[in-house]
Formats: C-alpha cells, sequence, structure tokens
C-alpha cells in the first residue's frame, strides 16, 4: 500500500484515523493496539507471507530485550544475549539482502555456477529501518538507556505504519515518552489542519516533481553505455533532484500522518542541497540514518581506537589529530569503517560501496581542511559574494557523481556514466547522436539541447530546493518535528491556520491528487 494511492488516501487512513480516536476515548493501551493492528495490515497489503516474517522479528527482539534486563546483574550473560540478538538480526538481514548476491558475484569471479542465474530471495520492504531499529533498541537496553518492558510499546514502536516502510529511522528516547503521554491520545484540530497539511506537501513533492523526473532518469540509466556528454549530466542531476523530493516527500508525508495520531517525528531533511561542505550534507541528509551511523557505528569505532592510543600511550588530542598517523587512525578509520556500512546498508552490489567509500573520501577531505587549516580560497581567487554559492555548487557536484553509483545496475554501468560525463563518449551535436533517448527526453534539433519541458522541470525543481525554504521551516511555528528548525524566508511563506492557507494546501492536494496513477513507488524501498 503505497502513501500516494487512493486505497490509502480514501479507505486505510480514514478508517484508521476514526477508529484509533475512538479507542482513545477507551483506553490508551486500546489506541495504540488499533495502531499496531493498523500498523500490520498496512504490512500485509504488501505480503501477507513478510508479516509473519516482521511479527517473528518483533517477537524474537523483544524476547532479547527482556532477557537483556533481567540479566542485568550478570554482564557476561547479558552480553551473550546481546550478542545473540545483533547476530540473529543480522543473520535475517543477510540472507534476504545479501547471500544470494554474495553468491552471483563469487560465482562470477571464480567462473562457477554456485546459483542459478535467477535464485534471489525476495527481499521484505523495509526490512533494513526494521532491523536497523531494533538492533538499536537492543543495544540501548544494554547500556541502559532504556528499560521500557511494555510490549505494546515495543511493537507501536518498530510497527507504526508511517515510518515502517522507509524510515525514518525512530529512536526509543523520541517515541517511548510520546506514547506514554496523556496529551497524545487527544484529539486536537490542529494537528489535523498541520498533519494534513505537511502530507500534501509532501505528496505534491512526490508525484508533481520526482515522478515526473522518473522517465528522463530511467532513458538515461537504462542506456549507460551509449550516453554521451549532455544526456549523461542531464539523467546524473535528474536522478540527484528525483530521489531528493522522491525521499524527502516520503518524508514529509510520514512527519504529516504522525501527526494526525498525535506524534511527533524527528527531521530526516535540512535543505541538504543548500550545503557548503560535505560534512554539513550528511548533517541534513537522511538526518536519523546519520545519526543513527554516529551513535552505532562511528563512535563506538572512534572510542575503541582512541582508549587503544591512550593504552599504547599514544597522545589523542588536538595536536596528535594535527599529524599524519593521528589523522588516520583518529580520523580516516572510522570514517571509511562507517561510510563503508552505510553504502552497503544500501545494497549489497560493489556499486554502493563506491558510493560509501567515495562520500568516505569527500568526508576525509572535508576534514583535512579543517585539522589541517587548509583554505582552498586563499590559493582559488573568488569573490566574497560568490564564495558561500562557488561552496554550494561543489559540494552539489561531489553529490551528484556519487549518486551516479547510487542509481546504477552496476560499477560498470556506473564508470560508462562518469566517462560520459567527462565527455570521452562525446557530445550531442546532431539528432542522430541522441536518437538513443525518448524525444520526452532530449529535443531532437541540430543544436543537441535538451528538450524545454525537461529543462523547465529541472529549474523549477532547483529553485525550490535553492531558494525556498524546505517544509519544516514553512511549518516551524507549529513545531512539526521533534529537532528545531529556523523559520522561514520570506516570512509570507510561513504557515499558519488560516483560510488562504487551507485552500493553497487543497489545491496544491488536488492538483497532487490528478498525478497519482499507476504503480509508482518509492525509491527508497529497494533499501
Amino acid at each position: 500500500m503505497l502513501f500516494n494511492s487512493y486505497v490509502f488516501l480514501f479507505g486505510f487512513l480514514p478508517i484508521v484515523f476514526i477508529s484509533y480516536y475512538m479507542a482513545c476515548s477507551f483506553s490508551h493501551s486500546a489506541a495504540r493496539f488499533v495502531l499496531i493492528i493498523a500498523s500490520f495490515a498496512f504490512y500485509y497489503w504488501w505480503s501477507p507471507t513478510f508479516t509473519i516474517l516482521l511479527a517473528t522479528s518483533i517477537a524474537f527482539n523483544y524476547l532479547c530485550v527482556v532477557a537483556i534486563l533481567r540479566l542485568g546483574n550478570r554482564p557476561a550473560l547479558q552480553g551473550a544475549a546481546l550478542t545473540f540478538g545483533i547476530a540473529s538480526n543480522l543473520a535475517l538481514l543477510g540472507y534476504f539482502k545479501y547471500l544470494f548476491p554474495l553468491l552471483h558475484w563469487l560465482g562470477d569471479i571464480s567462473g562457477t555456477t554456485i546459483v542459478s542465474p535467477g535464485a534471489n530471495a525476495i527481499l521484505p520492504l523495509g526490512i533494513s529501518f526494521f532491523t536497523f531499529t531494533q538492533i538499536g533498541y537492543l543495544i540501548d537496553t544494554k547500556v541502559g538507556a532504556s528499560q521500557n518492558r511494555d510490549p505494546l510499546d515495543f511493537a507501536l514502536f518498530v510497527t507504526f505504519f508511517p515510518h515502517l516502510i522507509a524510515g525514518p529511522i525512530l529512536h526509543h528516547r523520541e517515541m517511548m515518552p510520546q506514547f506514554a503521554d496523556q496529551a497524545t491520545y487527544r484529539f486536537k484540530l490542529e494537528n489535523v489542519a498541520i498533519g494534513l497539511s505537511i502530507f500534501v506537501l509532501g505528496l505534491a513533492k512526490k508525484v508533481l516533481i520526482a515522478d515526473q523526473l522518473s522517465p528522463v532518469v530511467v532513458s538515461a540509466f537504462g542506456r549507460a553505455h551509449e550516453i554521451q556528454f549532455f544526456g549523461a549530466w542531464l539523467g546524473a542531476i535528474s536522478y540527484t533532484i528525483q530521489l531528493y523530493f522522491d525521499f524527502s516527500g516520503y518524508s514529509d508525508m510520514a512527519v504529516g500522518l504522525a501527526r494526525l495520531f498525535g506524534i511527533r517525528f524527528p527531521a530526516n531533511f535540512d535543505s541538504p542541497y543548500k550545503t557548503t561542505s560535505i560534512i554539513a550534507f550528511w548533517q541534513r541528509w537522511h538526518m536519523t540514518l546519520t545519526r543513527y551511523l554516529n551513535l552505532y557505528l562511528y563512535e563506538p569505532m572512534a572510542l575503541w581506537i582512541t582508549r587503544r592510543r591512550m593504552r599504547l600511550g599514544k597522545p589523542i588530542n588536538r595536536r596528535a589529530t594535527a599529524t599524519p598517523s593521528g589523522f588516520y587512525s583518529m580520523v580516516v578509520i572510522p570514517i571509511f569503517y562507517t561510510m563503508g556500512i552505510a553504502g552497503v546498508w544500501h545494497g549489497a552490489g560493489p556499486q554502493y560501496l563506491a558510493f560509501g567509500l567515495l562520500h568516505a573520501s569527500y568526508l576525509t577531505i572535508n576534514q583535512a581542511a579543517r585539522v589541517f587549516n587548509i583554505r582552498p580560497s586563499t590559493w582559488i581567487r573568488v569573490p566574497s559574494p560568490l564564495l558561500a554559492p562557488a561552496k554550494v555548487g561543489v559540494t552539489f557536484l561531489a553529490v551528484v557523481i556519487a549518486f551516479v553509483f547510487f542509481r546504477s545496475p552496476s560499477l560498470s554501468d556506473a564508470f560508462a556514466i562518469l566517462t560520459a560525463m567527462a565527455g570521452t563518449n562525446g557530445i550531442e551535436l546532431k539528432s542522430r547522436h541522441i536518437a538513443y533517448l525518448d524525444t520526452t527526453v532530449l529535443l531532437p534539433s541540430t543544436s543537441g539541447l535538451m528538450s524545454i519541458s525537461t529543462l523547465s522541470s529541472l529549474a523549477i525543481a532547483l529553485f525550490i530546493v535553492w531558494a525556498l525554504p524546505n517544509v519544516n521551516q514553512i511549518f516551524s511555528r507549529s513545531e512539526p518535528v521533534l529537532t528545531g528548525v529556523s523559520d522561514p524566508r520570506p516570512k509570507f511563506l510561513q504557515w499558519r491556520p488560516s483560510a488562504s492557507w487551507a485552500i493553497v494546501a487543497g489545491a496544491i492536494g488536488a492538483i497532487a491528487l490528478l498525478f497519482i496513477g499507476g504503480r509508482s513507488e518509492f525509491l527508497y524501498f529497494q533499501f
């Protein structure tokens, strides 16, 4: 069931909304139970078989939570319970997401057939999200950050349907207090107005912008070895924009849906394409994933390295970090470890690992510039008014290049696109050179110019990205997410519970509904 489907909008959501607030009048437990049943029904719509898998995973991890809490006075056994729980979750994820691609890859490099060419495991939707959410909960229980034993809270924390399929990745300290707060279960018209308005804007991002760029992206990346300069850049930039509006649109819809039920989610996007560095980009792109990576991967690795250096009598201060050996051990290793896993988290192919390692290289260069006080502006003269836009442009260019690996079906295709972007495949000068692309993508003219409709769509999308406030900023006065957001500029774009804003939201929603059609899944469903 898709958020951008009529069955969800006019069937599932109204039924769940009414049932939830009717249950609230009886008890909070009844209301949570309604949401849990609705979330399982939401998942069941996709696959009855994998709904059993989801339920089994939740039951298993809840038992692990209980075991870890009961073994609080026996650290060795508690650690064993945690290890067993994490290993079991990773084994489940490994089987469905990585086993068959790995066997195919080993067969290719060895020249043998380990498994039949068509053999593969069907990937359960959202398995990466609900598996990593539960692993984080187990770890937090072990270190004493969570003591909650309520099975309803745990089940709702994992399954709450607005975030179940593609995030945001939630943390228990944000959600459990809301489940326990009596105010959460009170019907508020303000929550309905805010939630629906945010949902409408997220839906518009998805169907009016992201989906409209899909034919361009499919056409370009589907002909990676034929494409030339302009087509390659068009495909790469279009995908970068499509992915942002698709995933941030989903996240906005998730925030809006949660608000309908009195729940606030953490922010997942904060205008990442406006950033002036890769470090800032990762602080504002898929923010809940970045937080998860920092909390459970980067910081433990950095702490382990720090303690190891202390045992060896090596310094760990800032001056030590500014030495080649200190920078390598305390900065480079944790970054490459974290981003390598982040890349593989998105998929089993080597192109995802390349995506992660390329961003690790970006982050290392960015950190080196800070630690060693390297300032390109001192040897590349850029007028002061243009310095910030130049940094934004360079960061965006780096992101576009990295996303070529993210979108390509293989490393070979990714390198083919990149070489075309470098101009080594030639430049389209005549229509016969661009005949491999649909006329909706490139205008078949002797000048080789892009079609007006495609370039107009990209221009409008980039204007929205760089010139307008994001959805959370538009709703800043209503505290749409748990983390604070800045007020929008200009001020007239700040949402208010007024008739004019209701008309605007209604008009956007009506237009978006007209563009709903077919089966347009969210891009992050595949991860």
